[in-house]
């Protein structure tokens, strides 16, 4: 029995070591379809930049296409929110919304920063907007979504959007409904950093797989980042029937996607700030950069320009490669693209090291790290920079980042601006009603209260944020006081008391994270969840969505449709329904502050996610050795500066090779097996 277990262990070590490390030309084709390749430029592209000035002509097409889908859709969702309303002329009133597609109300929705929090609280939320879900026309407010134009992410949220979209816009009805099965969508029963849980050798292959892929980058001649690294590991949870988890998937393959090429989803958007190196200071004058579908790039004056998404990585000045005819493709990876959005998250990655795994997982993960500077540990790299030579920032501003080889960009809500507000709020975008998801941790209990909205109002008045508008909103200590950090709260409700901003801004409609049936406030760096916990937090945000299922607010559909009209209605001067004039009596912030002192547990954390994220390190400096004292790195770690470079490189011990052990693991057990 002894020799026959043993030989089946044995079979089953080689297998794995063959199948993993015996087909070196496989594995490195595989590895290499993450790798940026070089493709003759299309002939009539000319210059990759324009100045931001106006929607693209590619996004101002999808608009009109759009527009088919949404006018119905609203029309659907509006007769049916509205159909209990007393002396109320349904068809007089609607018909005059709709007798002109350009009164037809435009819908965007916001989903904040949050890890698996924000995604999973957000997906509730959503699921109860998409008429796709069960009893969403009952229960819900179903149609919504089909009804709405674009969708904003960052971070955690922002995980949500892109794993919706680029798995061809699936349900979140869907993804619950598969949850049991292994290796599906939101598969998160195991923590990125041992995927494979009890399995070691799961978690080996797929942090050998994660190694080859950035290592094709890195030899093809591209700069990584740990970002690369994180993407890599968060594309197995949102792409897990693509090969590799999408290691070939590209942000604007969406393009070609019918689903998307035909409209039948809103415009998706990401967002992630500019930064440098080594600095800590993000305040409202960053640069706010979006990605969608087309472009990425920046409304701000900073830099004033977007870029064709398809050919990042391409070496250009001003828009033109410097190659003359030679472009590259392949650069935007989906999810380097939505890692890059979600870059504080990177330090987690570096509990690679932790004492629990397994010590040939943490060798093969300090491998990985090996080649990746720790001045990058929470930025993500775009190099060439796709603005380099640009000649559209505004006079009066600063060219630094046009100037620089490399572009920096770093998780979206380090600017405390948690909630993706600004590319919504552009007025080219003509949105008159925007619903923000907050799952930020802004206070101790990591609930949110507020903040992302304050600081959003705030950057309309600083240099940045010229030419933008935000209603108002009170201070974080009357969020609480009045308790509008636990339930539905409208912003802007009245348009004539806006008229001192730059332009009406749209409406917002306010959803908080907040317990309804689950204790949703997990930590953002909570990396694994059961499958109940799963299905619970996508019910507490159902929850949210809904006032309890209306069972708080029979009445709340209706309000959420007053609300969706509001801009039109004023617009068009006409008569608000009675009941439209109740609910915003009892959503509406009308003015009132309480700006009462808080105890210390609800109190205001600046920077709510890296407070979350602890104290990561103490640097020591040492002659030439900088001794980096952590508890996510074996303690004394050591770096050794380059004298050439301002980068620190990590010097290992050297150790025995992975396959190596693996080998004589096989050879061993077959041995034993024969005594």
């Amino acid at each position: 029995m002894n020799r026959q277990f043993g030989v089946i262990v044995f079979v089953l070590l080689l297998n794995f070591w063959t199948g993993v490390y015996a087909k070196p030309k496989d594995k490195e084709n595989a590895a290499m379809d993450y790798a940026p390749k070089r493709v003759a430029c299309d002939p009539q592209m000319g210059s990759l930049l324009r100045e931001a000035n106006a929607l693209s002509h590619n996004e101002t097409l999808w608009l009109q296409k759009r527009q088919q889908v949404t006018v119905p859709a609203m029309q659907e969702f509006l007769y049916r929110a509205t159909a209990g309303f007393e002396d109320f002329d349904q068809d007089a009133f609607l018909g005059e919304i709709f007798r002109d597609t350009d009164n037809v109300p435009r819908v965007g929705v916001a989903f904040s920063g949050g890890g698996y929090r924000s995604m999973l609280t957000g997906a509730g939320i959503l699921s109860a907007m998409d008429i796709r879900t069960r009893n969403s026309t009952d229960h819900g407010l179903g149609g919504l979504l089909q009804a709405t134009t674009y969708v904003a992410g960052i971070s955690g949220g922002n995980w949500l959007v892109g794993s919706l979209a680029w798995n061809n816009w699936t349900s979140v009805q869907s993804v619950v409904d598969n949850t049991h099965k292994e290796d599906s969508i939101w598969d998160l029963d195991d923590s990125i950093i041992a995927p494979g849980g009890l399995n070691i050798f799961k978690s080996a292959r797929r942090w050998d797989h994660i190694s080859d892929a950035i290592d094709a980058k890195r030899n093809a001649g591209f700069e990584t980042s740990l970002t690369d690294v994180w993407g890599r590991a968060l594309s197995y949870h949102f792409f897990p029937d693509l090969k590799r988890g999408g290691i070939d998937y590209t942000w604007s393959s969406l393009r070609e996607n019918e689903v998307f090429k035909e409209a039948q989803m809103p415009f998706p958007i990401s967002v992630a700030d500019g930064r440098y190196p080594g600095s800590r200071v993000i305040n409202l004058n960053a640069t706010i950069f979006e990605f969608n579908p087309f472009e990425m790039g920046s409304w701000d004056a900073t830099l004033n320009a977007f870029t064709d998404v398809k050919y990042l990585g391409t070496n250009v000045s001003d828009g033109i490669p410097r190659d003359k005819g030679k472009c590259v493709v392949n650069y935007d990876n989906t999810a380097f693209v939505m890692g890059t959005s979600s870059t504080l998250f990177n330090q987690f990655l570096l509990r690679i090291n932790s004492t629990h795994l397994p010590r040939f997982i943490r060798k093969l993960g300090i491998h990985i790290l090996n080649g990746i500077s720790h001045d990058f540990n929470d930025i993500a790299v775009y190099h060439p920079n796709p603005f380099k030579n640009s000649n559209f920032v505004h006079s009066d501003f600063t060219v630094s980042i046009t100037e620089s080889d490399s572009l920096f960009l770093v998780d979206g809500g380090e600017d405390d601006e948690n909630i993706p507000f600004v590319p919504l709020i552009r007025q080219d975008r003509k949105l008159d009603i925007i619903f923000a998801v907050d799952s930020s941790a802004d206070m101790p209990l990591q609930w949110p209260d507020g903040s992302s909205l304050v600081h959003t109002y705030e950057r309309q008045f600083v240099k940045q944020g010229k030419g933008m508008a935000f209603p108002y909103v009170p201070d974080t200590n009357t969020f609480v006081n009045l308790g509008l950090n636990k339930r539905p709260t409208f912003f802007g409700c009245d348009a004539s008391n806006l008229t001192d901003l730059e332009y009406v801004p749209p409406l917002i409609v306010y959803y908080p994270n907040s317990e309804h049936s689950f204790n949703s406030n997990q930590s953002a760096f909570k990396m694994s969840y059961t499958e109940q916990q799963r299905k619970q937090m996508v019910q507490n945000g159902f929850e949210i969505a809904t006032r309890n299922n209306f069972t708080d607010d029979p009445d709340f559909l209706g309000c959420i449709a007053c609300a969706v009209m509001r801009r039109k209605q004023e617009s068009l001067g006409l008569k608000l329904p009675v009941e439209c004039e109740t609910c915003f009596i009892n959503y509406c912030w009308d003015g009132t502050l309480d700006t009462t002192e808080l105890p210390p547990e609800k109190q205001d954390l600046h920077h709510s996610f890296i407070h979350e994220q602890g104290e990561n390190f103490t640097v020591e400096e040492v002659g030439d050795e900088i001794v980096i004292n952590t508890n996510l790195l074996q303690e004394g770690s050591t770096y050794l500066r380059d004298s050439n470079s301002k980068r620190v490189q990590k010097q290992f011990t050297p150790g025995i090779n992975l396959k190596i052990i693996l080998l004589l693991i096989c050879i061993l057990t077959f041995l034993v097996s024969l005594v």
